[in-house]
């Protein structure tokens, strides 16, 4: 399993940590909004259907070690972490602070489910994003897309791609066991620290704005929601895929996407049927696109927040 924040080899010397970062108090009231939103798009990625693939409440896609009671489990035990993230943004949090947080999220996440991974890339990615939105309340501006992405590069960008550079020197020297970096390593691609340490532009550039064409061409949350998660299957380098079945698996994933997006995507009267019928085809395979549905989860956190309301000086 891939641990985004340090080698698995490492984790071990930080079981002491807490979930604990410095915070202004007179603008540490608005973490707690920011933190619900990160648990709601946890959620709100769980109980779409039909997703390729992917647990649901209907079934447990191509997974057999996991349930929606195990992501149950796993979002309970991270309800405190999204909160000491955006804390920490507020508060001018390091890079180190993030890396010590989620450490902590992924050690608890891991005791509430019993070791299987549910939640480790959203944390990450979620975790980010929780960060950076703290980081512009801190500064006094609005919680726009725009916003928060600047805020998340030019606060912890150069750490960021120190990060994944660090990773690449593992790659390099053959030195890991993770998942995502072996992926990487065999393939030639770029994972979630690359997709961090350029300000996630599967978010920012694709999926995001693929959410909000569907939304303001009268789709509902849920069309809105699948025509999003279909533009990241169809775009991305998904290491999930490349684990599970190779450059086939990820061709396969990207052409099935591709397809039901050119076919209209959920402005298709019978988009429903498509979509079960590519659940089944990935189930079948036992493919599971789990990087596509973390930035699912991180794109509508997005769109949440930009709806958050602010006191005036935000304006």
């Amino acid at each position: 399993m891939q641990n985004f924040f340090l080698p698995a080899s490492e984790l071990q010397h930080h079981h002491a940590l807490s979930c604990k970062a410095p915070v202004t108090a007179d603008i540490s009231a608005l973490a707690k909004p920011i933190a619900i939103m990160a648990l709601r798009s946890l959620y709100a990625e769980l109980v779409l259907y039909p997703k390729p693939g992917l647990v649901s409440l209907r079934d447990n896609g191509s997974h057999t070690d996991m349930t929606a009671t195990t992501f149950f489990r796993s979002l309970f035990s991270l309800r405190h972490y999204f909160l000491a993230m955006a804390n920490a943004g507020i508060g001018d949090g390091d890079f180190q602070t993030l890396k010590n947080l989620g450490i902590v999220a992924e050690q608890q996440m891991l005791r509430a489910t019993h070791g299987v991974n549910t939640h480790r890339g959203a944390i990450f990615c979620l975790g980010l994003l929780c960060a950076a939105a703290g980081r512009c309340l801190s500064q006094g501006v609005a919680l726009r897309a725009q916003n928060i992405r600047a805020a998340l590069l030019e606060h912890w960008g150069a750490e960021l791609l120190a990060h994944s550079n660090a990773a690449l020197k593992l790659i390099a020297n053959q030195q890991t066991k993770s998942h995502g970096l072996q992926v990487a390593q065999n393939y030639a691609i770029s994972g979630a620290r690359e997709e961090a340490a350029a300000g996630f532009p599967s978010v920012f550039e694709l999926a995001l704005p693929r959410l909000m064409q569907s939304l303001d061409q009268g789709r509902s949350q849920t069309e809105a929601q699948i025509d999003s998660l279909f533009a990241l299957m169809a775009h991305m380098h998904d290491t999930n895929l490349y684990y599970r079945g190779g450059v086939a698996a990820a061709e396969f994933s990207r052409q099935s996407a591709r397809a039901f997006l050119a076919a209209g995507g959920t402005e298709q009267t019978d988009w429903l049927a498509q979509a079960e019928h590519c659940h089944r085809e990935f189930v079948q395979r036992r493919f599971s696109p789990g990087g596509a549905a973390d930035l699912l989860a991180a794109s509508w956190f997005i769109y949440q927040v930009q709806q958050m309301p602010l006191p005036p000086a935000y304006a």
